[in-house]
């Protein structure tokens, strides 16, 4: 349906920061909630949080709470409680996701066209062969934690030598050709992280069965557009080449969707900076805006890697010092009233971290305040005491 609701960014960047607990932080233990409970409502509200580097995982998550939550609480939640799952998600990227969502969350990544493969000929798998890879993964895991080694013998003895050869170009190595499609079993729902061993990391399934997955039928697209609202409303306004972005998926793809999503009546079109956009049907109200507050965000911050437009999100110089080629993640970030105002970086020795913080506009003596509150909670979520300085980050991207 269309409507003639105008956003504008300030008040599209104050939702999105209120929604995402950047305005507010998720009370602990409210109406009984445990931390666990809070901290994936948190994720959920995030459409998951990046985990490639579990401490700035922890540190995106555990900032969003009140009550003194820590990376401990984190990990307990992970590993513990397990109401989150590390595993596969967005882009085929390392996230942390809501366990009590992974079914949803699996409906929707198998439903992504797979793209053309970058590999060589010689090293693809063949579809038949995709298919033994992952019922392979999904046996050797079952009610198991094996480390990658481990995994890798029990897939070659459930198919075949193919499956290890070494020719899968990754990280300046070779990997055994089985692991071009390890996260799709993340993806179906099979596989996911499990606690590490040592200092290997290990794999298992997942604590709650998530859906198989199932053709293009009636009951996966109802999962696709319930997935597609739950973004809208943590993103939107959004346009399908959004979605597509944030999720890794064919553009063409998610243009279809919002299409049909239009002709169900399950998004409204508004007018967002005045082009069109979308948001989830009857979803229309936003705050005066625009967001206020100062925080720091760490890599990858699920805020700044799905917040669009780019250009306004990360305005003047903070596009240029803190994208890397248009990419959002690479920088650690501090945010002023909802957008990209500066870099920063976190160097811990012992019980103690230095937080370099190098604004890009001045600040006032109310957001000095709050960036030495910002410091001290990140060293709190860290179990560390922090020293916060303002001056030049030296360090690149992923540092």
């Amino acid at each position: 349906m269309t409507t003639t609701v105008s956003i504008t960014w300030d008040a599209a960047a104050a939702r999105r920061a209120e929604r995402q607990f950047l305005a507010g932080p998720a009370p602990a233990g409210a109406d009984g909630a445990t931390s666990g409970d809070v901290i994936a409502d948190v994720v959920a509200a995030m459409r998951g949080a990046h985990a490639q580097v579990l401490s700035a995982a922890e540190i995106s998550v555990a900032t969003r709470t009140a009550g003194g939550l820590t990376r401990a609480d984190v990990r307990s939640a992970l590993w513990e409680s397990r109401t989150l799952v590390k595993t596969y998600g967005p882009r085929g990227t390392v996230h942390l996701l809501p366990a009590h969502e992974l079914p949803l969350w699996s409906a929707a990544l198998t439903a992504v066209p797979a793209g053309p493969s970058p590999f060589p000929p010689g090293v693809r798998l063949t579809d038949e062969q995709t298919g033994q890879v992952l019922a392979a993964i999904g046996d050797a895991v079952e009610g198991r934690c094996l480390t990658l080694d481990e995994l890798t013998e029990e897939v070659v003895a459930r198919t075949g030598p193919w499956a290890g050869d070494r020719v899968m170009p990754a990280f300046q190595d070779m990997w055994p050709r089985w692991r071009q499609v390890m996260h799709r079993a993340g993806w179906a729902g099979t596989l996911c992280f499990g606690p590490n061993r040592g200092r290997k990391a290990t794999y298992t399934r997942p604590p709650l069965g998530a859906a198989p997955a199932g053709r293009e039928d009636t009951g996966t697209r109802n999962a696709l557009f319930a997935f597609i609202c739950c973004y809208l409303r943590a993103y939107g306004p959004a346009t399908p080449a959004h979605f597509a972005r944030w999720l890794g998926a064919p553009a063409g793809w998610a243009t279809g969707l919002f299409r049909e999503m239009a002709a169900a009546g399950a998004v409204d079109e508004v007018a967002f900076e005045g082009a069109p956009a979308w948001v989830a049907a009857g979803d229309t109200e936003f705050p005066e805006g625009p967001a206020r507050g100062v925080r720091l965000l760490p890599y990858f911050d699920a805020y700044v890697v799905a917040g669009q437009p780019r250009e306004r999100l990360f305005p003047g110089e903070a596009y240029r010092r803190a994208l890397a080629g248009g990419q959002a993640g690479n920088h650690p970030v501090l945010l002023v009233d909802g957008v990209v105002a500066g870099v920063w970086h976190q160097r811990r020795r012992g019980r103690r971290t230095t937080v370099t913080v190098e604004p890009l506009v001045p600040l006032t003596a109310r957001q000095r305040r709050e960036l030495g509150e910002q410091a001290e909670r990140v060293g709190e979520v860290l179990e560390a005491t922090a020293e916060l300085v303002l001056g030049k980050v030296e360090v690149g991207p992923h540092a």
